[in-house]
């Protein structure tokens, strides 16, 4: 607090007048036939000089901004209060000089109390017929003000606005000390960013913007007088209601006037302010994520809610954050990049309409920081009003049947983020990527190979009467789409045609507990109660055979932020919806910044996206992804280097894809949230299918943007410990498998013969050939004879693929 040079005599003059003014004022309120003896007079001024001195004072409750990544697009307010603090350079002259004119002339002029207005009062309010005249001046008021938002009990603000003789002999103590303390002008701008205004607004960076939609520094003359004239009573003299309108107009012009007779500006200027029409804005500041500035960014803003308030640094308990967001004036710079988004909502609502039972789910993540660059879904944020309903019955037969609504056209669920009893959405396939994963960390490379069946009769055990288990048995028999035989396959092609039986023996192999943990690694986590029960225990996991296939619930954020570690050479970053968080005084918190941690190896990473980079298209100088891709158009379309998976559950319930580059992961999820065991077909390549939506978010994420090479993998990892293959040309069969086996090597026979120049019958050649894995898969082609050169014949690749 700065100190201000004040004469001594003037100090102690006032105190002691004050003084026997409070003793007489108090007097006068409980004994008025003795109210001037001297005695009430003595007893005044030794209660006065009592009284405390020393005045708290809180910072009052700030409005807090959300604005998008670049810091300049505004995303939404929060608060208690619509306040936000200001320095006297932001205020325009003119509102200075008006709540001067109309609270206090003589302001500069006094000691914090106005003696003779005291002294004026006193005389006027023991007269009969009087009307009740105050003399608080605006030091006073400021006392009072900063009294009741110091306050730590709702009694103690009752009592800080009372109309007591106790509270304004305070006021008046406590106003001769705070005149010491602080200049003029700190009291003149403490007091206007305390004030009321109405219609929410509190301090007059909050009220220019209310009534005038523009900084307090642009008032002009009968602006500010119209807002000074309203401090008195706000509601009273309301300019937004039909009864407080010529009041307020009334006040404004009286406070032109006064403004005349302080000398704070001419008759002329006066009377030219009078002749403009009182007009105002009749809007209220937008206040939480129901009022964001585009509706679609509520989903958005409501995940940022939620993180703040799982953020202990804002506070203990839930409560303690709520209050810092919505009253600690924080300048939040979030994450949503609003080019992305903006892509994100077209493409949802272009997908699936609003009043669609189906939702078309899209979140993109940063690869790297972990910055959840958007979120959309193609439903309104907002409450469905009970009065004016929107919302369809539910999809959800049970629910249908008891008139219940759904969440479609209108919600405020996380449908995308989950919690509050959204526990996720199966996303198919997609997670084959972690049995990829387990795999590359047991040491098996992507071009490790064997002949995938039909059906895999797997080691896991399933409840005999489930139509996945084996006829007669307990044991859990995937198969693939279209019942077709996987063939010979390596990681990369069986990723490319999300080959079942690939996958699952793939698991059995590495473990499922292990596979589940790189799950977990990557950020997936477990909310349905039954799929937590399996992730609890290695050993629950352990018989998990599913998994691989994506029967886990998720959400759309969980499976682009696992995709993104792998796309940032397997750093896990925990999602986050800022980027920066600057508290009133302009301090940047140290929480916004990204929370990573290395979970993968930089080479298993590298190797899985390198498999990734097959099903959408894309392909570096050592991937072998084959000739049939399950989303092959993808590539194409972004015009970048490019990874991802589609999936599809049983029945077509879901239908999930992910694409990404090495700046964003998009991940959707299309599934009805209401009923998940749906009787719709989710779609995936179709217009109203899921892989437009994502494909489309993140080619528009992607415009202006460098294209960025994911890097390959080494050879290592990639091809594993590669073996020379014995040439078995023209020997007979049996000869031929016994090489091969003896070379290190699991030898298979092709159903399919080549013509070749051995004769009928016998071995044309292999494939591959040349080098292979150690304890690779090959595959013996037999000759038809007729002269044709052997090793170009490839098997056929299979049927229909997987999601």
């Amino acid at each position: 607090m700065r100190k201000r040079d004040h004469n001594v005599l003037t100090n102690a003059a006032s105190l002691l007048i004050c003084g026997l003014l409070a003793g007489v004022v108090v007097a006068a309120a409980a004994f008025p036939a003795v109210a001037m003896s001297g005695l009430a007079a003595k007893a005044g001024a030794e209660t006065f000089g009592n009284l405390p001195t020393e005045l708290t004072v809180a910072r009052a409750p700030q409005i807090s901004y959300l604005l998008a990544s670049d810091g300049k697009t505004p995303l939404a307010t929060m608060y208690d209060e619509n306040r936000r603090d200001v320095k006297l350079a932001d205020i325009s002259p003119y509102m200075i000089k008006a709540i001067i004119a109309a609270e206090d002339h003589d302001f500069y002029k006094h000691n914090g109390v106005d003696i003779n207005g005291v002294a004026r009062a006193f005389v006027n309010n023991q007269s009969e017929g009087s009307g009740r005249q105050g003399a608080s001046t605006l030091t006073m008021q400021y006392v009072r003000l900063a009294i009741a938002y110091s306050a730590t009990h709702p009694a103690d603000v009752v009592a800080a606005t009372e109309d007591t003789s106790a509270r304004k002999l305070r006021e008046m103590r406590l106003a001769l000390q705070v005149d010491k303390e602080f200049s003029k002008d700190e009291i003149l701008t403490r007091y206007l960013n305390l004030a009321s205004f109405g219609n929410g607004a509190y301090g007059i960076y909050a009220a220019s913007q209310v009534y005038f939609g523009k900084p307090p520094s642009k008032l002009k003359i009968e602006e500010a007088a119209l807002l000074a004239g309203m401090v008195k009573a706000p509601t009273t003299n309301d300019p937004t209601t039909k009864s407080g309108y010529p009041l307020a107009l009334d006040r404004r012009n009286y406070v032109i006037q006064n403004m005349v007779d302080t000398k704070a500006i001419t008759q002329q200027e006066a009377d030219g302010a009078k002749a403009v029409k009182l007009k105002v804005n009749n809007k209220r500041t937008p206040n939480g994520c129901v009022s964001t500035n585009v509706n679609s960014w509520g989903f958005f803003c409501d995940y940022f809610y939620r993180w703040w308030m799982d953020q202990e640094t804002f506070g203990s308990t839930r409560y303690d954050r709520e209050r810092r967001l919505k009253s600690g004036g924080y300048t939040v710079v979030t994450s949503i990049d609003i080019q992305a988004q903006r892509g994100a909502d077209k493409a949802v609502r272009k997908a699936k309409k609003e009043t669609s039972k189906e939702a078309a789910m899209v979140a993109v993540v940063e690869p790297g920081t972990g910055r959840v660059r958007a979120l959309a879904v193609n439903r309104q944020f907002k409450l469905d009003d009970p009065n004016k309903p929107t919302n369809k019955i539910s999809s959800d037969p049970a629910k249908s049947r008891r008139g219940i609504k759904g969440n479609y056209p209108a919600t405020v669920n996380p449908l995308l983020s989950g919690g509050d009893g959204i526990a996720g959405y199966q996303a198919g396939s997609t997670f084959k990527i972690f049995t990829i994963v387990a795999a590359l960390e047991k040491g098996i490379p992507l071009s490790y190979s064997f002949n995938a069946p039909q059906q895999f009769k797997s080691e896991y055990i399933i409840d005999s009467s489930s139509k996945a288990a084996c006829p007669g048995t307990h044991f859990y028999c995937p198969t693939n789409s279209g019942q077709k035989a996987g063939g010979v396959q390596n990681m990369w092609t069986a990723f490319a045609q999300s080959i079942n039986t690939y996958f699952v023996p793939l698991q059995q192999q590495v473990g499922a507990e292990n596979v589940v943990d790189v799950a977990r690694r990557a950020g997936i986590q477990f909310r349905a109660s039954n799929d937590a029960k399996f992730a609890a225990t290695k050993d629950a996991a352990h018989q998990w055979g599913a998994f691989t296939l994506g029967v886990s619930a998720t959400t759309p954020l969980d499976l682009a932020n696992a995709y993104a570690t792998l796309a940032a050479d397997g750093k896990y970053c925990e999602p986050i919806p800022v980027q920066e968080i600057r508290d009133p005084d302009g301090k940047k918190l140290d929480i916004a910044n990204p929370r990573c941690e290395k979970r993968f190896s930089t080479d298993v990473a590298r190797a899985a996206v390198d498999a990734a980079r097959c099903p959408v298209g894309d392909n570096s100088k050592t991937s072998k992804c084959g000739s049939s891709r399950t989303a092959a158009v993808v590539k194409g379309i972004v015009d970048a280097p490019v990874a991802g998976k589609s999936g599809t559950t049983d029945s077509e319930k879901t239908a999930a894809l992910v694409a990404m580059t090495k700046q964003y992961a998009v991940a959707g999820i299309m599934a009805d949230p209401d009923w998940p065991q749906t009787n719709v077909e989710m779609k995936h390549e179709q217009k109203d299918g899921i892989n437009p939506p994502v494909y489309e978010t993140l080619r528009d994420a992607m415009k202006g943007k460098p294209r960025i090479n994911f890097e390959p993998p080494g050879q290592k990892i990639s091809e594993g410990d590669q073996r020379s293959i014995p040439d078995v040309k023209c020997a007979p069969v049996d000869t031929a498998k016994s090489r091969i086996k003896g070379a290190g090597f699991e030898p298979i026979v092709s159903e399919t013969k080549v013509a070749s120049t051995c004769p009928a019958g016998t071995a044309a050649g292999t494939s591959p050939d040349g080098r292979t894995i150690k304890n690779g898969i090959v595959t013996i082609q037999i000759s038809t004879g007729g002269g044709a050169p052997a090793g170009t014949n490839k098997p056929k690749p299979p049927g229909r693929p997987n999601g």
